[in-house]
């Protein structure tokens, strides 16, 4: 039976993120540095008649009704395949941490799906797709580390050094919803330019959900903490309970708390998929 093996999804690090306002419709306004990092979970597709779609969860159990299993509705929706699969997801990427790994994943299947049922879709249409999903779906099929405005959906290439990270994930996770649903979160940062950013990219700006972050969950704060004790200077990545400090080559891992985890990942120049889909639409043929 047609099937694509090990398919990787990796996770993301906000280099910083600030919210510089707020749409009429509620949703926030962000600027932020999209970094890819070689933590990743790993998807597994085969092909299965008849439009059926089923997941299976090979490490940790997931939502039934998680974000791949959505992005492969729409995908079908979208181009009116009837083709389904059976999906088993190697979950490895934590949840709740601010490190895109639903919306990795999420876009992983939808380039995966797009080559296993034939499609040929380009990657504009995909990402608008993904959009429905999360406005970090479209970072991880565009496959470049990027600048990133909007709600995380302008996205511009960004050319990075290579780098080393402490990533250090608390046991407490902490969800989206509720650090910019309380009141106290800063929505009014200035906004910042790409040359400011280039001129110190390990140490540009900050992350605005960080304070409110620090007073939802207290793993945070010791997370940073622990990272102080080591001599680093962490932040906050994204919107979960996630911090990162950029560390010397040398460095190696330290034993962290019971129940964290904590791995040293090196940064990406592109994602593994890169040139999964079509780059525009003048490249599908028909």
């Amino acid at each position: 039976m047609k099937a694509i093996y090990d398919v990787p999804a990796p996770a993301k690090l906000n280099l910083f993120l600030h919210v510089t306002g707020r749409r009429a419709d509620g949703m926030h306004l962000l600027q932020s540095a999209f970094m890819l990092i070689d933590w990743h979970d790993t998807l597994h597709f085969e092909l299965r008649p008849g439009g059926a779609l089923s997941r299976e969860d090979v490490t940790r159990p997931l939502p039934a009704d998680d974000l791949v299993l959505r992005a492969a509705r729409l995908l079908q929706a979208a181009s009116g395949c009837a083709h389904g699969a059976h999906i088993s997801i190697e979950k490895r990427v934590p949840e709740q941490a601010g490190m895109g790994g639903g919306s990795s994943d999420a876009a992983s299947c939808l380039l995966a799906l797009n080559r296993l049922w034939g499609l040929g879709l380009p990657v504009r249409a995909l990402a608008k797709i993904g959009l429905q999903l999360g406005a970090d779906v479209p970072f991880f099929l565009g496959g470049r580390n990027a600048w990133a405005e909007g709600i995380g959906e302008e996205l511009q290439p960004l050319a990075l050094p290579r780098a080393r990270f402490l990533v250090v994930k608390p046991a407490e996770g902490l969800a989206t919803a509720a650090i910019f649903a309380d009141p106290l979160l800063k929505r009014d940062s200035e906004p910042a330019i790409i040359s400011g950013f280039a001129a110190n990219p390990w140490g540009f700006g900050h992350n605005d959900l960080q304070a409110v972050a620090q007073s939802l969950c207290p793993g945070v704060t010791q997370a940073l903490e622990w990272l102080e004790s080591q001599g680093l200077q962490g932040r906050m990545t994204g919107s979960g309970s996630a911090v990162f400090a950029k560390i010397a080559h040398e460095r190696t891992l330290i034993k962290a708390p019971t129940g964290w985890q904590v791995r040293i990942c090196s940064n990406l120049e592109a994602h593994p998929l890169l040139g999964w889909a079509p780059s525009d639409d003048s490249s599908v043929g028909g």
